[in-house]
């Protein structure tokens, strides 16, 4: 093994460690870290942008498979989740993440950058200046809107490789829904997404020149194994200590963290060629 694929395997066993931790912890799905550092390591692999970043989401996208389940294992044992209402709006969530994956193998990899460093700053932006306090509604969304809205949610989501939660747990506490139960709830929404679009980027990816060793189709295997295992392990962790916290003074540190990633994926966005 070379030093570089030693370099490799190191800084994806550390992003997978800490993805799954942040998945369980917060509820925003370990995309939002795994998308940020597949960038930068296919980077310095030398692997093309249009290609790296759409390669970073797909295997973001098969490894929150395993973080979704296993964190929302671990909320169940809390009885913290809303059966009910991840019932209704996963069907939706999965069509919508149908539709965002399609799209995302279509598109070049700036627009694909683009939709991730806008959407990275909404999360940010809501986990430093949103309160849970806040209220459009005591009651989640029925209906044609119930549909529109979930569906949005796994559009987006499967665009930028994150899981649910991070859009799910935002529209639960507009809607009355206590914190912890929103996040444990939303966890359950990664599964509904990632499945579908691990599969569809398989698809899109089929054949596509200059994909890094091990791809299949724009999802790396040897990076779905790694991460997928390690997040799965450290997810419970994080899903366990989410009940036990002031998450306030964690979630400033971590919307600062997200807000320089997110500006900085923007930058490379629009400076590419």
């Amino acid at each position: 093994m070379t030093l570089e694929i030693a370099v490799f395997v190191t800084a994806l066993a550390g992003a997978g460690l800490l993805a799954g931790f942040i998945g369980g912890l917060f509820g925003v799905g370990g995309g939002v870290v795994i998308v940020p550092a597949l960038v930068v390591l296919l980077a310095a692999l030398g692997v093309e942008q249009d290609v790296r970043i759409h390669v970073a989401v797909a295997t973001s996208l098969s490894t929150i498979i395993a973080t979704s389940w296993r964190s929302l294992s671990a909320h169940a044992k809390a009885n913290a989740v809303d059966v009910d209402i991840l019932k209704a709006w996963a069907p939706w969530i999965a069509l919508g993440a149908v539709i965002g994956a399609v799209i995302a193998g279509f598109v070049d990899g700036t627009t694909l950058m683009l939709v991730f460093g806008v959407g990275l700053l909404l999360v940010s932006a809501n986990m430093a200046f949103g309160s849970d306090r806040w209220r459009l509604s005591e009651h989640m969304p029925q209906g044609f809107v119930r549909r529109g809205l979930a569906s949005g949610v796994g559009i987006l989501s499967a665009m930028m490789g994150i899981g649910g939660g991070a859009f799910g747990v935002t529209l639960m506490t507009l809607c009355g829904r206590p914190i912890h139960r929103a996040v444990a709830t939303a966890s359950g929404f990664g599964a509904a997404i990632a499945v579908p679009g691990a599969l569809i980027n398989i698809v899109t990816g089929w054949g596509q020149a200059g994909l890094p060793w091990g791809s299949l189709g724009y999802v790396n295997v040897p990076g779905f194994v790694l991460l997928g295992l390690l997040t799965g392990f450290t997810a419970p962790f994080g899903a366990r200590l989410a009940h036990r916290l002031d998450r306030r003074k964690l979630s400033l540190a971590f919307a600062v963290f997200l807000g320089i990633t997110a500006i900085g994926m923007l930058v490379d966005a629009l400076g590419a060629d």
